[in-house]
């Protein structure tokens, strides 16, 4: 990976983890990609680092569909606000959009849009 790749990288991955939607295994696997940047551990932790990233990023469909859970009505505050989140979901959803666009997934997002020269 070269550097400018990893400082892109770098720099979103503290976005991701400053996020206070980032799940705490993501934001371990994030410190975990950090501490092996351009290290012999680098190669390893990227793919374990990707691993993770796939499998925390949220569709506009789970979004919608997690808000109108029980769950999501908790998480989000209420009724009305997870109804807004729902609504919100379906909005970006008709404008192209195909991830949450919360701080974490929008990271996320990013760094995965990059996968293919990372690895």
């Amino acid at each position: 990976m070269n550097q400018e790749l990893r400082d892109y990288v770098a720099q979103k991955s503290r976005e991701l983890m400053d996020a206070p939607s980032c799940s705490r295994e993501a934001r371990e696997a994030a410190q975990a990609w950090l501490d092996a940047a351009g290290t012999d551990r680098e190669e390893e932790q990227t793919k374990k680092y990707i691993a993770e990233l796939e499998q925390d990023i949220v569709t506009v469909d789970g979004l919608a569909a997690f808000a109108e859970s029980e769950a999501g009505i908790q998480v989000f505050g209420g009724e009305e606000a997870a109804k807004n989140v729902a609504a919100h979901a379906r909005e970006i959803k008709a404008a192209g959009a195909k991830y949450c666009d919360c701080p974490a997934c929008a990271a996320v997002e990013a760094i995965l849009a990059k996968k293919e020269q990372m690895l």
